[in-house]
């Protein structure tokens, strides 16, 4: 393949054709400023062509400056990125957008994580040179899950991209034009009023705190001191893989102790865990996919632990619902077993039990509030916060994370397995279910637990597993433009799989709406799954339905999987939308 030569400040380099300025420039160590240009997680690019300008650069022989974010590179080509004609044009281009900002920075949920701020900080701007009338729109609170406050938008459309080609949700677009055009649902609609499936991918992106999460920290302070509850607390597995980036700690750095730690020391009453309901998740899922396998029923069966999927599914696949599996999302089945099974070992009224979710998800927070999601009016889950949330919380209490000493979860609720642990990425859920549906169908016991074959890659993946004299084809979709794929080819009867695990954010929840920002830093997602399946080998057991605790909860409460007591409590319906 023949390469392409061009001096970048002086310096040589070689691309391959269709390579932009940018891109070459990174393979010279040289950074190049930009807004509207990013990478997903994943390493997917999101950009809409130099509509920011943040990135332009002088090119020999061409009058304009060119943005080099969406500028193929040339034979030849001559390249400044540091002239003082491009410097004096990045710096106006966000004192203008300076000029139509806020000025609460101290105030923002984004401050020292917002990208203008430092763009500001790293050009050396201390005072607005521009002054005039500034936008002005009412901040929209209509959904438990997202907050867009569109005075802090700088019209990048991150969002609008990931939103529509990414997620293919559309929920997003550019409305009005000139001085009034503002990054909007249709008809400037609430969030709440829209076919958002609060992924909160668009929260990840956003560079600014146009988009943030709603902060239920306030709540759970408030929770705590409240002397006539006893507040317990579940956490979902892929929180222990990036908390401890929050202290400053290495990408992949087991902090599932730590965080117990700090949890007991917040003041909760009791410290479980959400892999316990993931244990229990497989045995209702796995019992629910043997019966439609052996009996005729409807496949293939969709995995139903990702609440921004199933919403998604409500809105674009109503004519579908008998597909996915009927069982609740593991932390729903948690704060169903705490409100009914442990409040009756604690004789505790299940309105005076909170519970409180750390998810890293911002749809776990519109799943609390699901009307579904209630018993008697009592609600599963009671407050939802984020991995975010919750390093905030554990800095307010001047908690010194680092140093503190690993402790172990409460019980019952607090023991799982390594099958558990592994939902929290991408395959993870299905790997799991593999385990247990392969015992209960053959009788055999499973000596290699690992099915590598389900773990590799993001998008969409497929494997065959042998399950005694049938080959059960399964597939993995993270992100919901890939889901949409799949969900196309069962609708129109093409689909050879039998069962298919879908998550909302593309590599799963390790990469959630809640999580620590990392802005494109895939090395960082890759070591977050590492540390799961770590964990994940390291544990005793590695089956759910060898969980002991799980094994007394059938014996002693829910009779067996898939039975009258487990369907009341621990699955659902669905709804077209």
């Amino acid at each position: 393949m023949s390469l392409i030569n061009l001096i970048i400040n002086g310096k040589s380099v070689a691309v391959e054709k269709g390579t932009t300025i940018l891109e070459a420039a990174k393979l010279l160590n040289i950074n190049i400023p930009t807004l509207c240009h990013s990478k997903l997680n994943d390493g997917t690019t999101i950009n809409t062509p130099g509509s920011c300008r943040v990135c332009v650069v002088e090119v020999e022989g061409r009058p304009n400056l060119a943005p080099s974010c969406c500028t193929p590179v040339s034979e030849g080509m001559v390249v400044k990125t540091n002239s003082i004609k491009a410097i004096k044009a990045r710096r106006t281009v966000v004192e203008l957008l300076l000029s139509d900002h806020p000025k609460d920075c101290l105030l923002c949920e984004k401050n020292t994580n917002c990208e203008l701020q430092k763009l500001a900080a790293d050009m050396g701007i201390r005072r607005m040179k521009y002054k005039g009338e500034t936008s002005s729109y009412p901040i929209d609170i209509s959904s438990s899950s997202i907050v867009r406050d569109m005075d802090k938008c700088i019209l990048c459309r991150r969002c609008v991209t990931v939103c529509n080609e990414i997620q293919t949700v559309g929920a997003l677009s550019a409305v009005n034009r000139g001085f009034n055009t503002i990054v909007s649902p249709a008809f400037e609609n609430s969030i709440l009023d829209t076919n958002c499936t609060f992924c909160g991918q668009c929260v990840s992106v956003c560079p600014t705190g146009a988009l943030t999460e709603v902060n239920n920290t306030s709540k759970v302070w408030n929770l705590l001191n409240d002397k006539d509850k006893t507040v317990i607390v579940q956490t979902a597995p892929a929180i222990r893989a990036a908390l401890g980036e929050e202290f400053g700690l290495e990408a992949g750095t087991p902090v599932t102790g730590k965080m117990v730690a700090a949890l007991r020391s917040l003041g909760f009453n009791k410290v479980f865990d959400t892999d316990f309901a993931a244990d229990l998740t497989i045995m209702e899922e796995a019992s629910e996919f043997i019966n439609r396998l052996n009996n005729g029923g409807k496949l293939p069966m969709l995995t139903s632990c990702c609440p921004g999927w199933i919403k998604f599914f409500e809105h674009n696949f109503s004519d579908l619902l008998d597909i996915p599996s009927t069982c609740k999302s593991p932390q729903q089945m948690f704060g169903s077993i705490a409100k009914s099974y442990f409040a009756e070992k604690l004789n505790i009224d299940p309105k005076d039990l909170i519970v409180v979710s750390v998810m890293p998800c911002l749809a776990k927070k519109y799943e609390a509030a699901r009307p579904e999601m209630t018993k008697d009016g009592v609600p599963d889950v009671d407050v939802v916060i984020s991995t975010r949330e919750l390093s905030k919380m554990i800095k307010e209490a001047g908690i010194d994370f680092k140093s503190l000493k690993d402790e172990d979860f409460d019980r019952p609720l607090g023991e799982s397995t390594g099958a558990g642990v592994i939902f929290g990425t991408t395959g993870g859920v299905m790997e799991a279910a593999l385990r247990t549906a392969y015992e209960w169908v053959t009788g055999e016991t499973l000596e290699n637990v690992d099915f590598n074959e389900v773990r590799e890659g993001n998008g969409v993946r497929e494997a065959t597993i042998k399950v005694k004299d049938i080959d059960v084809n399964v597939a993995i979709a993270s992100g919901l433009g890939n889901a949409r794929k799949l969900l196309n080819d069962i609708r129109s009867g093409k689909s050879k799989y039998h069962m298919i695990e879908i998550m909302a954010c593309p590599s799963g929840c390790i990469d959630g709406g809640g999580q620590p920002y990392i802005h494109g830093n895939t090395e960082i997602l890759k070591k977050r799954s590492e540390a799961l399946y770590k964990e994940d080998k390291g544990k005793e057991i590695r089956k759910s339905h060898e969980n002991p605790y799980i094994k007394k909860l059938y014996n002693d409460y829910l009779g067996k999987a898939g039975g009258e007591k487990a369907h009341e409590l621990l699955h659902t319906k669905y709804h077209g939308r």
